[in-house]
């Protein structure tokens, strides 16, 4: 699995003109499912994501993480970050796991970050998403 994070004050997903997500201050994560990964690879990950240390301690230095800020966690499937792209300027996605597993695996990635943090938010997979941020810093 891959996740591609972005500190942010603000950020939320819809979905048809509907919000279906929102955080305040936090980390929205893209999330990418490959053939290759399993629920071990989806543990280790999450265990990643809430322990970077993205957030400024009260010195300015980027020491604490989304967890010690107790700040939100926007989950967001994004199958495109598995392209591969070494071939010709159209992407292949064979790397990308099969919808019915990225599906599952996404899912059990969510109901850890769930059960580990909160505020939990996600995007819903397979569905035309429209992901808006303000990002925090660099």
């Amino acid at each position: 699995m891959i996740a591609l994070l972005q500190r942010v004050r603000e950020a939320h997903v819809d979905i048809a003109g509907q919000r279906v997500a929102t955080i305040g201050p936090g980390v929205l994560a893209l999330i990418g499912v490959t053939r290759a990964d399993g629920p071990a690879q989806a543990e280790r990950l999450l265990e990643r994501i809430l322990g970077y240390r993205l957030f400024a301690d009260s010195d300015g230095k980027m020491n604490r993480s989304v967890r010690d800020i107790g700040g939100g966690l926007l989950l967001v499937p994004q199958f495109t970050l598995v392209a591969d792209t070494d071939k010709g300027m159209r992407a292949s996605f064979t790397p990308a796991a099969a919808p019915d597993d990225g599906r599952r695996l996404f899912e059990h990635l969510l109901a850890e970050a769930r059960r580990q943090h909160r505020p939990v938010e996600s995007g819903v997979f397979g569905a035309d998403m429209q992901v808006t941020l303000t990002n925090d810093g660099p």
